[in-house]
């Protein structure tokens, strides 16, 4: 426990660290993965990514929030185990409802005082500003200034990610009939961001999946000129290898780099993105 009993909380697809939510006590809420035979799953919990990936050729799973049940009995455990009050990250609430519902769930603990920030992002970054949030915490930021501060840094804190096949973000609803289509017939790869509202848009076309990761190095690289210093988040599917030559990568096109986040992809986020994602985040460092 923190000096200032101050409790973080989020939800798993901010896909924070294992690691680190292990050793800074994060809750993490799970989001729900259902299945057509009845069965839901807390993801992370009851069902793991590959466990996912490997019931895809059977079904495409879908997704929904955690129930408010689940939300409160976190808040109430933290508060059980003596934090006086708590910081919510949430992924954009314009992909997920989470953050509305934290909202609403937060009104029935008036004895607990929260603060809850829509990160307008999703993945590595969200777990970025949750990973921040922790740190102002235990660096003493008072309560007070914790909304404002998180707020302007989730504003300043970009994601992009792009994937080998759009299947999976078609039939998720979260990409239009045109873009699926010009990917399919085309081999055009397009790398998703999420804009200022938390909605993803495209940011760039490509075709071919090295051109896309290329791409993708070239727009945080763009992002990061901006800032002094800058924490570069990583996220993919695929092995350690991978992130390997994609951290050197990024540190040869990027000089002010003073941290890197590696980070996997959660049970709940993989249904909609399939299992050849990369994804890249870019933080400014106070």
């Amino acid at each position: 426990m923190n000096g200032q009993r101050i409790a973080i909380l989020t939800d798993s697809g901010t896909n924070t660290p294992e690691s680190f939510v292990r050793e800074h006590d994060v809750r993490v809420v799970p989001l729900l993965i259902n299945y057509k035979d009845g069965n839901t799953y807390r993801s992370g919990v009851d069902i793991t990514t590959d466990e996912v990936i490997r019931r895809f050729e059977q079904e495409i799973p879908t997704t929904s929030l955690p129930t408010p049940e689940q939300i409160l009995n976190t808040i109430k455990q933290a508060q059980a185990d003596g934090y006086e009050c708590g910081v919510f990250v949430t992924i954009s609430g314009t992909l997920s409802a989470t953050n509305q519902t934290v909202h609403m769930v937060s009104r029935l603990v008036s004895d607990f005082p929260m603060v809850i920030i829509d990160t307008k992002s999703i993945g590595v970054v969200a777990g970025m500003v949750v990973m921040q949030a922790v740190r102002m915490v235990e660096e003493g930021v008072p309560f007070g200034e914790l909304e404002a501060r998180l707020n302007d840094l989730s504003e300043k804190s970009d994601v992009f990610f792009t994937t080998k096949t759009l299947d999976y973000l078609y039939k998720g609803g979260r990409i239009s009939a045109v873009t699926y289509r010009l990917g399919s017939v085309l081999n055009i790869k397009p790398v998703i961001m999420c804009d200022p509202e938390g909605r993803y848009v495209v940011a760039k076309k490509t075709r071919g999946w090295d051109r896309a990761i290329a791409a993708e190095i070239r727009l945080v690289h763009d992002r990061a000129v901006r800032f002094n210093k800058v924490r570069i988040g990583i996220c993919c599917t695929d092995n350690n290898d991978l992130f390997d030559e994609l951290e050197a990568r990024l540190r040869a096109e990027i000089g002010n780099i003073v941290d890197v986040v590696r980070s996997g992809l959660s049970a709940d986020l993989i249904v909609h993105t399939g299992p050849d994602l990369i994804g890249m985040g870019i933080q400014p460092v106070e």
